[in-house]
C-alpha cells in the first residue's frame, strides 16, 4: 500500500515541500553568517517560551514561543555587540540558561511528559490549517529574502564595506534574527527542538562543499533539503522511525558525501 494512501501522510508530504526549501534557503545565510550556534540557541529557547506562557496562562504555545524567541533573539544580538568575549560564548550561555529554565519550570510536578514530543517533533500530526500557516510563513520569508539577501550577504562578507555603503547593519541583523526566530518557532512542533538546527545547517553546509558561486550555493542547498525531506519521510514510513531524525540522517549522509567528493575531485 502506498504511503500516500493516508491523509496524514499527504499532509506531511506537503509540509516537507514547504519546510525543506524554507530551511534550505535560510540555512545558506545562517551558515554564511556563522550563526549555527545562534539557531541552535533559538531552538532551545522554545521550552522557555512555553514555560513562560504556562506561567502567564497563555494557552496558545505557538504564540508564547514566538514572542519569547523574538525577544530572545534581539536581546542576544544586542548583548553580543556590547561584550568583549566571544559571541559563541555568549550564545552558549544564553542557550544553556534558557534550556535549563524551561526544563525547570515545565518539569515541576512531573508534567514535562506533556511537552516531551517537542524534542523530536511529529510532522505526521500536521493539519491542513497548520499547512496554511506554514505556507504564509514561506511567502513572508521569500519576500524578506528577496529584499534583504544581498545586504545581509554584504554584511557577512565585509562589515566595514557595508557600513561605508550606509547599510543599517544592526537593523538588518535584527531583522534576519527575527525572521530565523519566527521560522524556527513555527516549525519546531513538527521538526523537533533537538534536530531543527541540523535541518537548517546540513543542507547549506553540504551545498557549500561543492558550490563555486552563490547561485549554485542556494540551488544545491534547496535541492539537498528537499531530497533529505522527501527521502526521510518515505523511509520513516517503511522503517517505523520518527520522521525528523530520518530526515537529518539523510541530510548528514548528503553532507559527508559532498565533503568527500569535494576533497577528492575539487
Amino acid at each position: 500500500m502506498s504511503f500516500l494512501s493516508y491523509d496524514f501522510m499527504k499532509n506531511a508530504l506537503v509540509a516537507v515541500l514547504i519546510i525543506a526549501p524554507l530551511f534550505g534557503l535560510l540555512g545558506t545565510m545562517v551558515v554564511s553568517k556563522k550563526m549555527a550556534f545562534f539557531s541552535d540557541a533559538l531552538g532551545h529557547s522554545a521550552l522557555t517560551g512555553i514555560a513562560i506562557g504556562v506561567i502567564c496562562g497563555v494557552k496558545n504555545t505557538n504564540l508564547s514561543m514566538i514572542v519569547f524567541a523574538i525577544v530572545f533573539a534581539l536581546a542576544l544580538n544586542e548583548i553580543s555587540r556590547k561584550v568583549v568575549v566571544s559571541k559563541d560564548t555568549i550564545i552558549s550561555v544564553f542557550s544553556s540558561a534558557s534550556l535549563a529554565l524551561g526544563l525547570a519550570i515545565l518539569s515541576k510536578g512531573g508534567t514535562f511528559s506533556k511537552y516531551s514530543a517537542l524534542l523530536v517533533g511529529d510532522i505526521l500530526s500536521i493539519t491542513k490549517g497548520e499547512l496554511l500557516l506554514l505556507g504564509g510563513i514561506f511567502l513572508v520569508t521569500l519576500l524578506c529574502w528577496l529584499g534583504l539577501s544581498n545586504q545581509l550577504l554584504a554584511i557577512s562578507l565585509n562589515t566595514t564595506l557595508a557600513r561605508s555603503r550606509n547599510m543599517k547593519i544592526h537593523l538588518l541583523e535584527d531583522a534576519f534574527a527575527v525572521l530565523v526566530a519566527l521560522v524556527v518557532m513555527v516549525s519546531i512542533k513538527w521538526v523537533g527542538i533537538l534536530i531543527i538546527n541540523a535541518m537548517l545547517i546540513l543542507p547549506a553546509a553540504a551545498a557549500a562543499n561543492i558550490s563555486s558561486n552563490l547561485r549554485e550555493y542556494h540551488f544545491f542547498s534547496i535541492i539537498y533539503a528537499l531530497f533529505a525531506g522527501l527521502l526521510g519521510l518515505w523511509s520513516s514510513y517503511y522503517t517505523n522511525v520518527a520522521t525528523g531524525p530520518m530526515i537529518v540522517l539523510v541530510a548528514a549522509a548528503i553532507y559527508f558525501g559532498t565533503y568527500f567528493y569535494a576533497k577528492r575531485f575539487q
